[in-house]
């Protein structure tokens, strides 16, 4: 007995000092608490790094500060520099309380970006990833799992005639879904240029947004459907048959028509494997940047299709020289949508957006047709956290 003893201590000792031993993540471990959410909402970040020579911390929860170029101009960053100790660990408190929100950062460790290695909670966002944090309170409530009754989050294949493959799409169902024999209405949420399924159930929060609203009874219960938007590609980077590619930001196939006229193959699978409201008035489609240019193309397309439009951030303008009947006389297109009154028709940007001229030019076509739409404006720029906001309102307006 005590021979197994001393040989089960030693087979220990060597699966802990041989890299890549089998189970080695059990006894590793984060070296630092990172980050601490203080009493107050400030918010401390570590690091054990001694042997680095400079450390920082860079993400939306740094304050904006301002540093000389080369060129004599002043650069905007959300970057600080750490502290390090005599122990070899690197510190950074945010000067001021952080307001309720979800908040996304790396560390650059002597010039290197990296996630920061105590924090497992991760996005990607395109071909970037960040640690992140939620401080509650207030609008991070809604990004947080919380105990209400939660809904169902699948991964599907669906086949698209259209486009000649088999494609994938994420689909939230509402708590209760399963026991029920109801039809619930159906939003289609698209997402931005180099996202994919993945971005609006991860980056979006779509999930943890709808289990709240729904469970304070500011929404209704829907589905939620979150379909790939690039007409070239079978899934997300790594979901597919072509392997683990680095994610990009292709346009082709993205934004020259084969993604609105392939959609009701998308439409088409859903009304097929679940209970859904297939009229006009049981549909919604809205999307951040690309996805708001679809949803806009897509809806004035299909104009007897869906009753609720939500433009986030939206690219507007079509590119040049496009042969595609999508973007022929758009605006008899859209003529014909608002003679079939879409129930709303919701706009949503912030002023610091590099959209926002071709968004203010949309709005004064719309004005000037007397088309009625909703319109909001927040602060800063093509970020998430706007659109997060946007989708925690524009879904308390739907099938109401």
């Amino acid at each position: 007995m005590k021979k197994t003893v001393l040989c089960i201590i030693a087979a220990l000792g060597l699966m802990s000092s041989v890299p890549g031993a089998a189970q080695q993540s059990i006894w590793g471990g984060p070296q630092s608490v990172s980050p601490q959410i203080n009493e107050d909402n400030t918010v401390t970040f570590r690091i054990f790094a001694p042997d680095a020579d400079t450390v920082q911390v860079t993400g939306d929860c740094i304050p904006l500060m301002e540093v000389p170029l080369p060129d004599g101009k002043m650069a905007h960053v959300r970057t600080a520099g750490m502290q390090r100790d005599s122990a070899g660990v690197w510190t950074y408190t945010v000067p001021e309380p952080l307001p309720s929100e979800l908040y996304s950062y790396n560390l650059i460790v002597d010039g290197v970006k990296v996630t920061d290695p105590s924090n497992v909670y991760m996005i990607r966002d395109v071909n970037s990833v960040f640690s992140i944090f939620v401080i509650g309170g207030g609008q991070g409530d809604l990004y947080a799992v919380n105990d209400v009754p939660h809904g169902t989050v699948s991964r599907m294949w669906y086949p698209s005639p259209s486009l000649g493959m088999q494609r994938r799409l994420t689909v939230y169902l509402p708590a209760g879904y399963e026991d029920s024999s109801r039809r619930y209405p159906v939003l289609y949420l698209l997402h931005g240029m180099g996202g994919d399924e993945e971005a609006w159930i991860s980056l979006g929060r779509t999930a943890q947004i709808m289990d709240n609203l729904i469970a304070r009874g500011k929404a209704e219960p829907m589905i939620v459907v979150m379909p790939n938007g690039n007409a070239y590609q079978e899934a997300a980077p790594g979901e597919a048959a072509d392997g683990m590619k680095q994610p990009g930001t292709d346009r082709s196939r993205s934004m020259e028509g084969s993604y609105e006229t392939s959609f009701p193959d998308i439409v088409d699978f859903v009304d097929s494997h679940f209970r859904t409201e297939t009229k006009k008035s049981g549909r919604a489609i809205a999307g951040l940047s690309m996805g708001g240019f679809h949803s806009l193309h897509i809806s004035c397309y299909y104009p007897d299709a869906f009753d609720y439009v939500g433009l986030f951030s939206a690219a507007i303008r079509h590119r040049e020289g496009l042969d595609s009947p999508v973007y022929r006389d758009v605006e008899a297109q859209i003529a014909r949508q608002f003679s079939k009154a879409p129930v709303l028709y919701y706009i949503a940007i912030g002023d610091e957006d590099f959209l926002y001229k071709d968004n203010c030019g949309f709005r004064e076509f719309l004005d000037s047709k007397g088309y009625p739409y909703e319109y909001h404006e927040s602060g800063e720029g093509h970020i998430w956290k706007n659109w997060r906001i946007y989708l925690s309102d524009f879904v308390t307006k739907l099938f109401k």
